[in-house]
């Protein structure tokens, strides 16, 4: 397969830094409205990356659940790899690669747990099925086979068939407060528009990025 072949032009229009909000959370949700409204699949899909003891990054796809001037939220089991990571080196990426519509945000910061209470408040919000399969799953684990899995899940399913399901404490969500936020709009030609904020104190510096 001949991927140097593989190509096409970013022709979808310029960002500017006269269109640009002054605080970076504004720009993420017009974006993100904008994203919705355009028909970006999963528009909050976004891959976070984390790093071992050894040095060595991973990825992943999560879902943003949340967002505000405090940060960017998301849920997880606290026995998974990313979080073991994170419990060693709470500073994240996050990657928002809006293909469709020739734009990325990438968020650079530092993933805080949220409170047993948010986090339970958000789980009892969930579909039945979903709270079911995070109390089954030992995420990250290795496992036998899908069966298995499908056992442990369908034994959860009768024995609390009759009654709410308990909150697991291995459960919860982060939260990632953002140190850095970067907007990338394609352009013809490579010539790519990248717009940084960086923090400084509470306020935000917004430099132009070369592609």
């Amino acid at each position: 397969m001949d991927l140097e072949s593989f190509r096409r032009e970013y022709l979808r229009g310029g960002l500017h830094r006269k269109d640009l909000e002054e605080d970076p959370i504004k720009q993420f949700s017009i974006w993100m409205q904008q994203s919705v409204e355009l028909g970006v699949i999963d528009p909050t899909a976004m891959t976070i990356s984390t790093v071992a003891s050894d040095g060595q990054p991973s990825q992943r796809i999560v879902l943003l659940k949340n967002f505000d001037d405090r940060g960017f939220v998301f849920y997880t089991n606290y026995e998974s790899r990313k979080a073991k990571e994170l419990s060693r080196n709470s500073k994240v990426s996050l990657l928002f690669p809006w293909n469709q519509i020739d734009r990325q945000i990438k968020i650079c910061g530092e993933a805080q747990k949220l409170s047993s209470k948010d986090s339970r408040d958000y789980f009892v919000s969930r579909p039945r099925g979903s709270q079911i399969a995070a109390i089954a799953s030992k995420q990250s684990s290795v496992i036998g086979s899908r069966a298995a899995l499908m056992s442990d899940f369908d034994a959860l399913n009768q024995k609390y068939k009759d009654e709410e399901l308990p909150f697991p404490d291995f459960w919860g969500g982060y939260r990632v407060q953002a140190s850095e936020i970067e907007f990338w709009q394609g352009g013809a030609d490579r010539l790519h528009d990248r717009f940084r904020y960086l923090r400084d104190g509470q306020c935000w510096r917004i430099d132009r990025l070369a592609p």
